[in-house]
C-alpha cells in the first residue's frame, strides 16, 4: 500500500494539477490576473501543456506558438524583445487573446487560421483554411538562391500546388523581381489567397497565378529552369491518424493516395516537358519519402540535407527525369490500371 494513499492534502494537490483549466477559468484568468505579455504567454504555456495542444503549424513548441499569438493581437512582428516581455496588455487585448486561446484549445484550430498570418522565409502572408499552412523546408533552398544546384539567376520558374503563393513570393522577393514566377494551384479558392499575398508584395506582374490540374493548362512548349513542386504527399496511413489540427486543412492539400505519392507520380511524368535542358525538378514529398525510394529503388534522387531541419525534399535534373521517364510512366500507369 503506498504511504500517501489516505493523504487528503496530497490527494487535493494531485487533483489541483490533474484538472483541467476551463474556458471560463481562462478567460477570467487572463482578462482578470494577468498583465504583461510574459505573464500571457507563460500563462499559454501552461494551458497548451495541460490540454496537449499539437504545435507545427508555424511553431515547435509552446512558447513560440503562445508569444506569436500575443504578438500578432499586438500587431507586432517577431522575433520579441525583451522590452517586449515586460510591456503591459491593455484588456481588450487580453479579452481577444484569450478568445484566441481557447479556439485553439477547444477546437485544435490552429494558429495562423485564427491571426491570418504566417511566416515563410521571413515574410509575413496573409492565410485561411482555405489554404495549406505554410511551413515547407523548401525555404531553406530559396533563401540559398538554389546554390548549389543551379549556376545562375533562373529566368523562369513554376511553383506547383501554389497554396498561399508564399514560395512563389519567396523566390520572386529573393531574385528581387527579376524573375518570372507562374504559381500553379487547382484550387480557385487557394488562388484567390494567393493572390491576396501576390497583391501584397506588388508583385502581379512577377508572380503571375494560373489555375491548372498540375500542367493540364499550361502551353505546350512552355519551360523553365527551375519547377518547385510541394504537392500534396500524406499516405492514408498518416491522413487517418494525423493531429486534429490537421483536419482544418484542406483535404485537397493533404492526402495522395495509400502511398501518399499519386500527384508526384504524375509530376515525374509530365515535368521533364517543361523543364529546359539545364532545368531542375526540386520536390517535397515529406514522411513519404521512404515510400518514393521503395517505389524507385533504382532512380537516385538527391535528397537535400536540410540545416534547419525537415525531410522528403529531392532534387532531380532534367537529364535524370528523361533518363529514368518510362520507370516513372509504368508506375503511374500501374495506379492507374488498379482503379
Amino acid at each position: 500500500m503506498s504511504k500517501l494513499e489516505n493523504n487528503q492534502a496530497v490527494a487535493q494537490i494531485h487533483q489541483m494539477i490533474d484538472e483541467l483549466p476551463s474556458n471560463e477559468q481562462i478567460k477570467e484568468d487572463i482578462v482578470n490576473e494577468l498583465s504583461t505579455v510574459q505573464d500571457v504567454v507563460r500563462y499559454l504555456v501552461s494551458c497548451f501543456s495541460a490540454h496537449s495542444i499539437f504545435v507545427g503549424h508555424g511553431t515547435d513548441n509552446y512558447w513560440d506558438e503562445a508569444l506569436e499569438i500575443v504578438q500578432a493581437v499586438i500587431h507586432l512582428q517577431p522575433p520579441c524583445d525583451e522590452s517586449t516581455l515586460n510591456s503591459k496588455l491593455t484588456r481588450k487585448e487580453r479579452s481577444l487573446i484569450a478568445d484566441i486561446a481557447i479556439e485553439r484549445i477547444v477546437n485544435r484550430i490552429p494558429t495562423p487560421y485564427l491571426t491570418h498570418r504566417a511566416f515563410f522565409c521571413g515574410k509575413e502572408f496573409y492565410v485561411d483554411d482555405r489554404v495549406i499552412i505554410p511551413r515547407s523546408p523548401i525555404a531553406e533552398l530559396i533563401e540559398s538562391g538554389f546554390d548549389p544546384y543551379i549556376d545562375k539567376r533562373p529566368e523562369r520558374v513554376l511553383d506547383m500546388c501554389t497554396g498561399s503563393g508564399c514560395i512563389a513570393i519567396a523566390i520572386a522577393l529573393h531574385f528581387e523581381g527579376q524573375v518570372e514566377v507562374d504559381a500553379v494551384d487547382i484550387s480557385d479558392e487557394a488562388l484567390e489567397v494567393a493572390n491576396i499575398n501576390i497583391e501584397g508584395y506588388g508583385l502581379e506582374n512577377v508572380v503571375i497565378p494560373i489555375k491548372s490540374d498540375l500542367f493540364k493548362n499550361l502551353p505546350q512548349g512552355d519551360k523553365y529552369d527551375v519547377i518547385v513542386a510541394n504537392p500534396p504527399y500524406v499516405d492514408s496511413y498518416d491522413l487517418a491518424t494525423m493531429p486534429e489540427e490537421f483536419y482544418c486543412e484542406p483535404d485537397l492539400a493533404l492526402g495522395s493516395g495509400d502511398d501518399g505519392l499519386d500527384v508526384a507520380r504524375r509530376l515525374l511524368v509530365e515535368a521533364p516537358e517543361f523543364l529546359n535542358d539545364d532545368g531542375i525538378l526540386i520536390m517535397e514529398v515529406g514522411n513519404s519519402e521512404e515510400n518514393l525510394i521503395d517505389l524507385f529503388p533504382t532512380v537516385p534522387f538527391h535528397f537535400v540535407d536540410l540545416k534547419r531541419g525537415g525531410t522528403g525534399v529531392f532534387i532531380l535534373t532534367v537529364e535524370q527525369l528523361r533518363a529514368y521517364h518510362e520507370v516513372f510512366a509504368k508506375a503511374l500507369n500501374e495506379v492507374s490500371d488498379e482503379r
